[in-house]
């Protein structure tokens, strides 16, 4: 349960974002002394964020960051939430390796994947994103910038980063001996979704169009999320890497997972549509059997069912 004190700086982030996804907010505080780096490849070191939502005692760590080593440098998966989580991620490097890192990857637009993205600019790296990652920061970027600077001070908060090299359809990078192999998609939990896979290992690194144990959020298309499912599983990669939870996730039993919900979602919101029922009523009633089987149901599912409300009430 929430502390009455928390609870209320919650619900007032929670109005601040909006309609913007809630799995975004800043500063690296006491929780991060526990996070530890796992290597769950040869050469890939993860730390996995918190199940829970943005405080200022967790630090807004609840992303899955990390990097790759090639023979030549290493390239950073994730950058985290702010310039704070950014820099503990580049001391978590620097311990393991002298390698430079060469690029970093902008997997889309929310700031929990994304605003740590400043601490990296001192090495001069490729920055790599979606095609449709630049206006997205134009329209969001200042916004979360301001909101995150609330919240942590302009010393901490970090800036948006703009991608350097922009992936259309697919693209692919040498880190020596170690090629890496990226996917823009559709429009899915937003609309600009990257992903990639490591040739070495066949690891898939689908970033926030996977989420295990914590609930999926919604803030671009349901139909397409769905749609760019089944490319990531036509992949054929046994192993993936989320956006949030484990570290790392047998590929099938974790997409089959979001698929059923992401199904759910989309079934039952075309028959409270169909039945003309309010969406405050649906938003009630919508995804009750998965309750028990996501974690932040409570404060995600109704986000989700609006979403979904307005994508499908026009179909």
């Amino acid at each position: 349960m929430i502390p009455q004190p928390l609870r209320s700086l919650a619900t007032r982030r929670a109005a601040l974002f909006g309609g913007l996804c809630l799995c975004c907010l800043p500063r690296i505080g006491r929780a991060a002394d526990s996070f530890t780096m796992e290597e769950v490849g040869p050469g890939i070191f993860m730390r996995r964020g918190l199940d829970a939502e943005a405080t200022p005692e967790n630090g807004d760590a609840i992303a899955n960051i990390g990097f790759v080593v090639g023979e030549n440098s290493v390239l950073v998966t994730e950058s985290g939430g702010s310039l704070a989580d950014g820099e503990w991620l580049r001391a978590e490097i620097a311990k393991r390796t002298s390698k430079p890192v060469s690029h970093v990857v902008l997997t889309h637009v929310h700031p929990d994947h994304c605003f740590g993205a400043q601490a990296f600019a001192q090495d001069k790296p490729v920055f790599i994103g979606h095609h449709a990652l630049r206006s997205a920061l134009d329209s969001r970027g200042d916004f979360y910038r301001t909101r995150l600077v609330e919240i942590l001070g302009a010393d901490r908060a970090g800036s948006a980063v703009y991608p350097t090299m922009e992936v259309a359809d697919t693209a692919e990078i040498d880190l020596g001996g170690r090629s890496l192999r990226f996917t823009a998609h559709g429009t899915a939990h937003t609309n600009c979704d990257l992903s990639m896979v490591d040739a070495r290992t066949g690891i898939l690194f689908p970033a926030d169009l996977l989420f295990v144990t914590r609930i999926p959020s919604l803030d671009g298309s349901l139909l397409g999320w769905l749609k760019e499912v089944e490319t990531l599983t036509g992949l054929g990669a046994t192993k993936a890497v989320p956006g949030h939870g484990p570290t790392l996730v047998d590929a099938a039993p974790a997409f089959a997972d979001l698929t059923r919900y992401l199904t759910m979602l989309r079934d039952e919101t075309r028959k409270a549509i169909a039945a003309d029922r309010p969406i405050d009523k649906a938003i009630d009633s919508i995804g009750r059997s998965e309750r028990e089987k996501w974690v932040l149901f409570d404060t995600y599912n109704g986000r989700n069912v609006t979403q979904a409300y307005k994508e499908l009430e026009w179909e």
